[in-house]
């Protein structure tokens, strides 16, 4: 792929996930403009259709999406799209996936099954893909090659570890997927 060196280069990239996976933290850490955010408050209205198990802390949830920006030189910026991670907001993951080059996969090693039906609609829409397995401190950490393996991946598919609470860390997993998607055009 040629880049222009007078010209920027805007790439659409999503940040999906399941529920509770640290999008919305993600964007927020990395973008260089105030984040947009749908955040609301989690009500009973959600009863019955998220589950909080893994997250019993989590008291708000992404309601349409969020977006934020990220310029990686003077050739590329990134215009983050993060997605809800619930699957009846599966028609916003639609709309939001037109024009989008790449998806950056969160994934929690503690809820790896949570993943796949993530996977399935990614994969379903077309888009290449790179994994970030968001890692805390308190949480036990996986070896990678187990992590691909769970996700049954194909050895192709970048799977790094990051902290999404870290702008570094969450600049270096969009780098990856840049960089993949890059290989894949080049």
């Amino acid at each position: 792929m040629y880049l222009d060196p007078g010209v920027s280069t805007a790439v659409k990239i999503l940040v999906v996930g399941h529920f509770g996976v640290g999008k919305t933290t993600c964007i927020g850490s990395i973008s260089e403009i105030e984040p947009l955010q749908t955040e609301e408050e989690i009500t009973e209205a959600s009863e019955g259709y998220d589950d909080l198990s893994g997250t019993p802390d989590k008291t708000t949830t992404t309601v349409a999406m969020d977006f934020g920006r990220l310029t990686l030189s003077d050739q590329v910026v990134l215009y983050l799209f993060g997605t809800p991670g619930q699957e009846r907001f599966k028609e916003m993951w639609e709309e939001l996936s037109r024009g989008a080059l790449g998806a950056l996969v969160l994934v929690d090693p503690e809820r790896l099954s949570e993943s796949f039906p993530v996977l399935d609609l990614v994969e379903s829409f077309g888009l290449t893909y790179a994994i970030g397995v968001n890692h805390f401190q308190t949480s036990p950490a996986y070896p990678l090659d187990e992590v691909r393996e769970a996700l049954n991946l194909s050895a192709d598919t970048p799977v790094v570890t990051c902290d999404v609470r870290d702008q570094r860390s969450s600049a270096q997993a969009l780098i990856t997927l840049v960089n993949h998607l890059l290989s894949l055009i080049g």
